[in-house]
């Protein structure tokens, strides 16, 4: 075994015995799992220095983000996803826009930047992790409330967000014809690719994964599980969107396929 491998192995094995022993103890003091795994962090990297090339463990690390999409996906019917499109663009449209407005004025009032770094800020400020928010309601047992639907709701439509407001990027700062024409090109990709994940969903993961439970090969169908998940998610990044939208589409496209 190589030392990369050996290190990497270390590191693996660090992080596991940080978040098990953390996250019971502050779930037990009531402060949720999510800063537990954030002070097993801070104890493991910045105080105590086992782990120093962060950069390396990173794409690993966002595996965890991309199933917890996934399964959350799986769990939610195309049904309610349908119901909660009033939520998920009014509701989650007026957050960011609301938000970032109040954002930028401040960053503005307080001369922080000109108007276009302010909007930046602002408009980037109202966006959320993702990642804690839907731990926090998965701890406490809340996202298949209706305050939790809601939650959920705004967090999909930020990640939608995240390429208009790139494209917005793009053009403050530079305002010409080449850098509109590319902004414009990003947001034809990113449409493209959800489209392109909704209706492989749609047709494709259904005959696929017949074929594959005609051969009654179950690890197969696990390998194709995980290949799924992270086509998906890689096929998001790659258009610029988050990896948790790509995961979360192929677990909503995994639903209809279970469903049927």
């Amino acid at each position: 075994m190589s030392t990369g491998a050996e290190a990497l192995f270390a590191e693996t094995l660090l992080l596991l015995g940080g978040a098990i022993v953390a996250a019971p103890v502050f779930r037990k003091l009531g402060l949720g799992t999510v800063l537990g795994y954030l002070a097993a962090g801070v104890m493991i990297g910045p105080i105590a220095h086992l782990i120093t090339g962060t950069e390396d463990i990173l794409a690993v690390a966002e595996l965890g983000v991309v199933f917890l999409l996934f399964i959350i996906g799986l769990e939610l019917k195309p049904t309610r996803l349908w119901h909660m499109r009033h939520d998920i663009f009014g509701l989650g449209t007026a957050q960011v826009v609301l938000t970032g407005l109040v954002l930028t004025s401040a960053c503005l009032m307080a001369g922080l930047a000109d108007w276009r770094g302010a909007m930046v800020a602002g408009f980037g400020l109202a966006l959320s992790s993702t990642a804690f928010a839907l731990q926090i309601l998965n701890d406490n047992g809340d996202v298949n409330s209706r305050h939790g639907q809601r939650a959920f709701s705004i967090l999909l439509l930020q990640d939608i967000a995240i390429v208009p407001l790139l494209a917005m990027v793009s053009i403050l700062g530079g305002n010409t014809e080449g850098d509109q024409q590319s902004a414009l090109i990003d947001i034809a990709v990113s449409v493209a690719a959800i489209i392109a994940t909704i209706m492989a969903g749609r047709f494709l993961l259904t005959p696929m994964f017949q074929v594959i439970a005609r051969t009654g090969a179950r690890e197969v169908m696990i390998a194709a599980a995980l290949f799924v998940v992270m086509g998906s998610a890689m096929l998001m990044q790659a258009a610029g969107l988050s990896m948790a939208m790509g995961a979360f589409l192929s677990g909503d496209a995994g639903g209809i396929v279970l469903s049927t």
